[in-house]
């Protein structure tokens, strides 16, 4: 027992030899497990792998060109448990040498060009907060602009906590996204499931693929087991929420070992990668047009909004909500909340959502307009409305 303890001791370091499989509680070499793909070699269980190594067994060496790798979340809550929520990112941070639970970027699968986001579960259990449902967004629009063929790699508990209805939002904002990339660009999303995918990710995007693909014995579900049998009253079957019982029941289409993932990937790209090209002139602006949006389009171009708006962002932020809120006239005042949740010219208020939330709630303000100065940095791709708009 000593021997094991120490085994373990000295591979939780960085360059550790070995480690234990969580099924079987088999002693592993490391080296050899990563030649598997991280699958144990007794039970042939598949063991976490990092959003790096993912990445590494999927896109070819030298072409992986990584998105928004600074973005990280704050504490808008102040939320704390037994420890901050600041203290929490910190350590995770520190632990994973990631800023959250997504890492996105494009690369090359076989020479064919694709955009990928990989969730790491060793993220605070690959929770969904407002930095990677805006990563996995940017993503999307992204995609959806150069004719890319997506994939989302899925690995999460659901909703991040400790940020509230920021992080639910991120269900409907994600989802929205993938409806204008499917639906108006016409262009194919594939899902790919990992253990665990729970939560508000399988309630959201993970389930929306063109085509969904799963590794074997995965853990997929939204409540947990126990909470459903309490609430139902019955004994569930002992496959319940595993990857070979929803495809049984028509939810995946394929089920796909690591080791083949990518030659399985490729099959089906070959098959799709000329359609992006061939209609890529034919894509649309991201939205079929309505009246709504046409009459919005209007709105934001008049000189008087402009002229609210025009440099909000970092004015608010240089000298604080309420002082920039006192120089204004009453009128302008009355016409921001009127405009406020249709959203600013340009790319100020992003998204429809998130001004919403700032005319209910002002104090929710400096929150937003800190990541509205983050989204227009150099290098940053722009949001969606402000290429409707701007």
């Amino acid at each position: 027992m000593c021997r094991l303890l120490w085994i373990e001791k000295d591979s939780s370091e960085e360059g550790g030899l070995w480690t234990r499989c969580d099924q079987c509680g088999a002693i592993l070499y490391i080296k050899h497990l990563k030649e598997d793909y991280y699958v144990c070699s007794t039970c042939h269980a598949n063991l976490q792998m990092t959003s790096r190594e993912r990445f590494h067994s999927l896109i070819d060496p030298g072409t992986w060109q990584p998105f928004d790798e600074t973005v990280s979340s704050i504490d808008v809550l102040n939320f704390q448990d037994q420890k901050s929520y600041l203290s929490r990112l910190q350590d995770a941070q520190h632990h994973t040498n990631l800023q959250d639970a997504v890492i996105t970027g494009t690369g090359l699968l076989e020479d064919i060009p694709v955009a990928l986001g990989i969730m790491d579960f060793n993220f605070m259990g690959g929770s969904m907060g407002s930095v990677v449902g805006e990563k996995i967004t940017r993503l999307i629009e992204y995609a959806a602009h150069e004719g890319l063929i997506l994939m989302l790699i899925c690995a999460s508990g659901g909703a991040r906590m400790h940020e509230g209805i920021f992080s639910l939002m991120q269900m409907a904002k994600i989802s929205a996204a993938l409806n204008i990339y499917q639906n108006h660009s016409n262009l194919m999303y594939i899902s790919i499931l990992t253990s665990p995918t729970t939560g508000g990710v399988t309630a959201s995007f993970a389930m929306l693929g063109d085509i969904i693909i799963a590794e074997p014995n995965a853990l997929i579900g939204f409540a947990g087991r126990r909470v459903i049998e309490q609430t139902l009253q019955e004994k569930l079957p002992e496959n319940f929420q595993t990857a070979e019982y929803l495809l049984e029941h028509g939810l995946l289409d394929l089920i796909i070992p690591r080791e083949f993932l990518k030659g399985a990937l490729y099959e089906i790209l070959d098959i799709y990668k000329q359609t992006p090209f061939a209609h890529s002139p034919k894509i649309p602006n991201y939205f079929s047009p309505s009246l709504n949006l046409l009459t919005e389009e209007k709105i934001r171009r008049k000189p008087e909004t402009q002229k609210i708006f025009k440099d909000l962002p970092y004015l608010s932020k240089k000298l604080g909500l309420k002082k920039l809120l006192s120089h204004l006239p009453e009128k302008d005042k009355r016409k921001l909340g009127e405009l406020g949740a249709r959203g600013g010219p340009e790319g100020h208020f992003p998204r429809p959502a998130e001004s919403f939330i700032y005319n209910q709630n002002q104090k929710l303000f400096q929150f937003l307009n800190r990541s509205m100065v983050l989204r227009e940095k150099p290098g940053n791709h722009r949001s969606l409305e402000s290429r409707w708009f701007g």
